[in-house]
């Protein structure tokens, strides 16, 4: 069953806010998040992007989108497992690091068709690559840039729609610096856990903030040790 809680007061507009009993144990993004101005892609806006591939964890979050990137060769049944997975628009990766050449480009036509709203590719990616994608899909294409020697003018004649900003706490440092030669680029960043670094990347001008959750193993500890101390205060009452 269901139950109306307070919300958030935002000026001066009262947000109701529903949450189910057993949904109520979620992954919630940092609050300071909503504060950047986000991305409209395909007439939604996005302003938190989940980077991660575990569906547990997809099925349970109130960010706005997937970044579904991970170290391996990207296989195409494992996009349309995430995207079937999914209530928010995927981001898929497609390479750009180990997979390389036009098996990118297949493997970014293969994602929009099967329905993911984006694919992102890695900082190794050629230009050529790029604009081969450009050709080819009519999906947004991110580029992760990861050092302030990244070329961004030629990323953004080659095709890039959106710069994705991996560059741990450099982050926000390289999003000042692309912000001011290109005052309405897409900026997708990394803000880091905390608030005060996330906050520190938006005013820098990240447009989205892509952000890292626990791991499911983290969770489950938590979990566990909650386990735990209720079987530990059930032994005492039965004493």
């Amino acid at each position: 069953m269901s139950d109306i809680n307070s919300a958030a007061v935002k000026g001066n507009k009262y947000v109701p806010e529903i949450k189910g009993t057993l949904r109520s144990h979620m992954i919630n993004i940092p609050e300071v998040i909503r504060k950047a101005s986000g991305i409209k892609v395909f007439g939604k806006r996005l302003k938190s992007f989940l980077f991660t591939t575990d569906i547990a964890v997809i099925k349970n979050t109130n960010a706005d989108a997937i970044m579904a990137v991970y170290p391996f060769t990207p296989q195409p049944v494992i996009t349309k497992v995430l995207v079937a997975a999914s209530d928010v628009p995927v981001f898929c990766g497609v390479g750009g690091g180990l997979t390389m050449g036009k098996r990118v480009v297949n493997l970014a036509l293969d994602a929009e068709f099967k329905g993911a709203m984006g694919v992102v590719v890695n900082s190794p990616t050629s230009n050529d690559v790029i604009k081969a994608m450009r050709d080819t899909v009519d999906i947004p294409i991110i580029v992760t840039v990861v050092s302030e020697y990244d070329d961004i003018q030629k990323r953004i004649e080659a095709g890039t729609t959106i710069i994705n900003v991996a560059a741990g706490k450099k982050s926000a440092e390289i999003v000042r610096k692309i912000r001011e030669k290109y005052a309405e680029l897409p900026i997708i960043a990394t803000g880091g856990r905390n608030e005060e670094s996330i906050n520190e990347t938006i005013k820098a001008g990240a447009n989205a903030i892509s952000y890292t959750p626990p791991t499911t193993s983290e969770l489950f500890a938590v979990t566990m040790e909650k386990y735990r101390n209720m079987a530990i205060e059930l032994d005492k009452k039965q004493d």
